[in-house]
């Protein structure tokens, strides 16, 4: 699986086979804002939403950015990962 950030079109990219995952976000300044995310029903259950959100946060703290989670999957996974709730925005 192939992870990358498409910044023109403002989202995560996980390449599966013909499908594709997307993480969409908002940048402002130093600040990244998960919006929505999306995986198609053939690339559910196989933890490509996981290696997708993992991703564009290991990017974010790469990059030095705060993160708001407004969108509920990534949100719930720094819930489930305290590695990453640091990144969050106060």
């Amino acid at each position: 699986m192939n992870v990358r950030d498409n910044p023109e079109h403002s989202r995560f990219e996980a390449a599966v086979g013909d499908d594709v995952a997307v993480a969409s976000y908002r940048m402002k300044d130093r600040t990244i804002t998960f919006t929505h995310t999306e995986v198609p029903e053939a690339l559910r259950g196989r933890g490509v939403g996981d290696a997708l959100a993992r991703a564009a946060l290991d990017s974010a703290r790469a990059r030095g950015l705060t993160v708001v989670p407004r969108c509920p999957f990534i949100a719930a996974f720094i819930r489930r990962h305290a590695e990453y709730q640091d990144l969050v925005a106060p």
